[in-house]
């Protein structure tokens, strides 16, 4: 994970007081997509669907807050289920649910939440911010999984390829 997230003031300014609660840094404890915390994940994502929500003109303080957000739940995913529908139906539920104990959310920070998990949901986001979120999540866990893969085929292209051949 980038942690130019840190030194980008006006990123912080929107997430630091989310970052300072309890509820927030509990999602250190919680593996998200195989190497990476729930928190790492979150941060990730609500870095990224920041920037871009600002380079297309979008509400990137909503768009950060609920990225950071959008996995604001205590359970081990892989082996929690529920009667009332799957993970990626009620996961989301749970997390503004948890958001609202912290912060009031707006009703743009809302549709992040619940819609991310568009694709493997029915109901499709209703604002660009959360067709933001929802493809950069969806980015951030394929990359965080695939991560140890990603290093060793770096390192064997370079060792490989990245001489420079005198000829």
């Amino acid at each position: 994970m980038t942690e130019k997230w840190q030194n980008d003031p006006e990123y912080m300014t929107y997430v630091e007081d989310l970052l300072a609660t309890e509820a927030v840094q509990k999602l250190a404890n919680y593996t998200q997509h195989v190497h990476s915390t729930r928190l790492d994940h979150s941060i990730s994502v609500s870095y990224n669907s920041y920037r871009l929500a600002k380079k297309w003109g979008g509400d990137a303080r909503a768009t950060a807050r609920a990225g950071l957000l959008h996995d604001l739940f205590y359970y081990d995913w892989r082996t929690t289920k529920f009667d009332e529908g799957s993970h990626a139906y009620m996961h989301p539920r749970i997390a503004v649910k948890n958001a609202e104990k912290i912060t009031e959310l707006s009703d743009l920070e809302r549709d992040i939440i619940i819609k991310h998990m568009w694709g493997a949901t029915i109901a499709p986001p209703k604002y660009k911010e959360s067709y933001i979120v929802t493809m950069v999540d969806k980015y951030c866990a394929i990359k965080e999984a695939a991560e140890p893969m990603t290093k060793t085929v770096k390192s064997k292209w370079r060792q490989y390829f990245g001489k420079k051949q005198s000829v």
